[in-house]
């Protein structure tokens, strides 16, 4: 890999300080999913990048982020659309079936090129496009495409944002049927970046096992409050609020690329 990012030198193990700090992390980020349905996503997968090498932080934020949005389906499960899951579900798959013929290995600065891209979605004229994720022929489209993006930049929320800004669903709805999408799409990530991992003779630098024991009863906490904070937000100030939180994330990663690309 490229950005001194070497198999040798980018897989040492995560330090029990930095540990606690991505824990801290974590349970904020899912408090920021469980209100907006995402941009969380996007700030932990920032601070994954930043202290482990990319397969490695892709495996972690798909493993949190698949308890995340697990649980914030589960919490608002009532207000599911179970027909777009089925049909998303179709996409997801194919995409993984396509993606299972590829080899992909991001540096760093691709990575947060791509995540410094991904949130100017957001700002596309939505109401241009036809794209219902309730009706069954979008809905295969969005798990095909949404699922292919998280992979390739590890998030794919204003993407998938996209194809909700036409339905006729409440928020709730809304980060209910987008929570249980994603975790479709998180579990194609950890298998594409973690299946390698498997037998290696080398230290994947993955965090300690704790973390994992740990991130996932935070990242449920995070879940419930961020649906609390739903809870007394407008519609028009979540979809408003959504949109310049992920834009001011997507500047810093095209700064923090920039910075990586002009120190190679």
């Amino acid at each position: 890999m490229a950005d001194g990012e070497s198999a040798a030198g980018g897989a040492a193990a995560v330090s029990a300080l930095t540990t606690l700090a991505l824990l801290a992390v974590v349970l904020i980020t899912a408090t920021i999913s469980g209100v907006f349905g995402m941009a969380g996503g996007l700030m932990l997968m920032g601070a994954l990048t930043l202290v482990m090498p990319v397969a490695a932080a892709m495996v972690s934020h798909g493993a949190v982020q698949f308890v995340s949005n697990g649980w914030r389906a589960i919490l608002h499960r009532k207000h599911i659309a179970w027909p777009i899951i089925v049909f998303y579900g179709l996409g997801s798959a194919i995409a993984a079936g396509v993606l299972a013929l590829v080899t992909y290995e991001p540096t760093k600065a691709w990575v947060y090129l791509l995540l410094g891209l991904v949130p100017g979605l957001a700002w596309l004229p939505r109401r241009s496009f036809q794209l219902d994720a309730a009706r069954p022929v979008y809905a295969v489209a969005c798990g095909l495409s949404v699922t292919g993006l998280n992979v390739l930049a590890g998030v794919s929320g204003p993407l998938l944002d996209v194809f909700f800004v036409r339905t006729a669903l409440t928020r709730h709805a809304i980060v209910a049927t987008k929570a249980a999408t994603q975790a479709f799409s998180h579990t194609v990530k950890m298998i594409f970046y973690g299946a390698p991992m498997l037998g290696a003779a080398q230290s994947s630098g993955l965090p300690p096992w704790y973390f994992f024991v740990v991130a996932a009863p935070l990242a449920m906490l995070g879940a419930w409050f961020g649906g609390k904070v739903l809870d007394r937000l407008s519609d028009v100030n979540f979809l408003k609020y959504t949109r310049w939180i992920v834009t001011g994330l997507g500047v810093v990663y095209l700064v923090q690329a920039a910075m990586l690309f002009a120190s190679r």
